[in-house]
């Protein structure tokens, strides 16, 4: 199994922090928020590779701090230089499937999220399922769910649709940015692009995808912070202020 990070956003919402520097990048309880990510999952036996994808704009910035740190991570630049320029999430996982040549399962996940819990589990899911899958969460405040995704299941854990930001949101489980895409279901990507798939959030894949391939959805274990402002940076840092993780 590959990971991929996507990290090519250009975090507007968080200037003046992200004018000049990525969001990825910054910390979170002294720890960078993609070490965060990726501490985690170096723990898996079944991960083999680790991309991240960075528009050109921050290439030189990511490409810094895999070499400080001494990480064996390929950094892919999207060549975007702005916000208004830049591919999407959706067309930065596929820009990294056809550069790597990846025929594999891949893990795909946001680089701006802080957790308090393990993906790990997540990544037994997947094998135990043998097919595409997604966490979610139980989210009561509907002006919430109305900003994500919303995830309507049928039994098992099965996937029947999955509405990205609706007017009328059908349920109250909503659904993060991390994702297990199975192997044989990864020429489905490039298809959802050339059908109009909305190629900035990752959630319009899964949306796409969702009544043409078997998607579980596993409930998430802990919490999470999307750092998307300088509010939630803020009480991420408070939140995890202290907290020693023993996964």
């Amino acid at each position: 199994m590959k990971c991929i990070i996507l990290a090519a956003g250009y975090a507007t919402r968080l200037y003046p922090l992200t004018e000049n520097y990525p969001k990825p990048l910054l910390k979170v309880n002294n720890k960078r928020i993609i070490d965060w990510l990726i501490e985690d999952i170096s723990k898996s036996k079944d991960i083999s590779d680790f991309y991240v994808v960075s528009n050109h704009k921050f290439i030189k910035n990511f490409e810094k701090w895999n070499s400080l740190n001494n990480k064996n991570i390929k950094i892919i630049d999207d060549g975007s230089i702005s916000n208004e320029t830049r591919l999407g999430a959706v067309k930065d996982i596929q820009l990294v499937i056809e550069k790597e040549k990846i025929d594999d399962d891949i893990l795909v996940l946001a680089g701006d999220n802080v957790l308090d819990f393990s993906l790990l589990p997540f990544i037994d899911y997947f094998k135990e399922k043998k097919a595409s899958c997604i966490l979610r969460y139980f989210e009561k405040d509907f002006d919430k769910i109305k900003k994500s995704g919303n995830l309507i299941l049928s039994s098992k854990d099965k996937v029947e649709k999955m509405l990205e930001k609706p007017r009328n949101p059908e349920s109250h489980w909503c659904v993060p940015p991390f994702y297990i895409y199975s192997k044989n279901d990864l020429p489905k990507i490039k298809e959802a692009i050339d059908n109009g798939c909305n190629i900035d959030a990752p959630g319009s894949l899964i949306s796409y995808l969702s009544d043409k391939i078997d998607i579980y959805a596993m409930k998430m274990l802990g919490k999470r912070y999307d750092i998307g402002n300088i509010d939630s940076y803020n009480k991420a840092n408070k939140f995890y202020k202290g907290i020693i993780k023993n996964w």
